[in-house]
């Protein structure tokens, strides 16, 4: 059986649709609100298991609060097959939240509370690393502790563990931690926090993947929303000139951009997990995040294995 194990963020998100998104000391008002289950570890646990063939175990390591927000989100969880075991909850702490707003063109800003997020802590991942020994794949993010970041991806090297990095929210990351990743998965306000370059096209994107070849990084993957994704993987020889190539993704009519990549990135581990090419997983992964776009929410937007129809 396949192995996939993801770390990452919880939240309980408040979501606010408006007209147009508030500026700074404006008020807008709300045309409706709602609360979902949220966080990107959460939201790329869930596309994982949805998207997934049955002979798939999917495993999410995140802290929640001890309240009943945790225990409604474990409830949820279990239903869409996920494997609990490896979550730690934390006294005194509230489950993390997120507030969204969502505009009429289907854009968004949020603002995140980490909570129980903060409380996963290095030490937390040894007593787990018998379930990083048989992973397959790791996906990780950002919204929790760098540093545990950082320690999955040690224990997952360690046990050959192939590692994918979804560098979100952007942050400046170390030469260490990135050398500890085979893919990751910035999208263009990401890859120029990593990298410096601002990226407008296939060039500049090239430019900034070559950047992060160069701290070792295997794979890039930088996500440009409706144009698709552009993918450079290292030459074989140092010496070779590389050269990208844009997967677009399909047309659709985007209402809600929250989950879109957090879709997009659980349906890339499901589809390397399950032996597509690297071209074919992306494209696999671009229809699931295409449907996403369509739908409002969060995880309820993500959709079923059944629906993603690889062309």
């Amino acid at each position: 059986m396949t192995t996939l194990l993801i770390l990452g963020s919880s939240n309980i998100d408040h979501v606010m649709r408006v007209e147009q998104l508030p500026k700074a000391g404006e008020t807008r008002i709300t045309q409706d609100y709602r609360v979902q289950f949220g966080g990107k570890g959460a939201n790329q646990a869930v596309a994982s298991a949805r998207l997934c063939l049955g002979a798939t175990d999917v495993h999410f390591i995140s802290a929640l609060g001890k309240d009943p927000t945790a225990q409604t989100m474990c409830t949820s969880w279990k239903k869409e097959g996920l494997t609990l075991d490896a979550l730690s909850f934390i006294d005194n702490e509230n489950t993390g939240s997120a507030m969204i707003f969502i505009d009429n063109q289907g854009e968004n800003c949020i603002a995140v509370n980490a909570g129980a997020n903060a409380c996963l802590l290095p030490h937390m991942l040894i007593k787990q690393e018998a379930l990083f020994s048989k992973a397959n794949h790791l996906l990780v993010q950002l919204e929790t502790p760098i540093e545990t970041v950082q320690q999955a991806l040690v224990l997952a090297k360690k046990h050959q563990c192939h590692t994918i990095l979804n560098p979100a929210p952007a942050i400046k990351l170390s030469a260490k931690l990135l050398a500890l990743v085979d893919i990751i998965t910035p999208n263009e306000t990401e890859a120029y926090k990593l990298t410096g370059i601002d990226v407008i096209d296939n060039h500049s994107a090239q430019q900034a993947a070559d950047v992060l070849h160069l701290a070792g990084i295997k794979c890039v993957i930088i996500t440009l929303g409706s144009q698709g994704a552009y993918v450079s993987e290292q030459a074989a020889n140092a010496s070779e000139k590389k050269t990208g190539q844009l997967i677009p993704t399909p047309t659709v009519t985007a209402i809600d951009t929250v989950a879109a990549g957090d879709t997009f990135n659980g349906g890339l581990m499901v589809g390397l997990a399950e032996g597509l090419h690297l071209h074919q997983a992306i494209r696999f992964a671009n229809q699931a995040a295409g449907i996403t776009v369509t739908r409002h929410g969060a995880q309820a937007a993500i959709p079923y294995r059944h629906e993603v129809i690889l062309e």
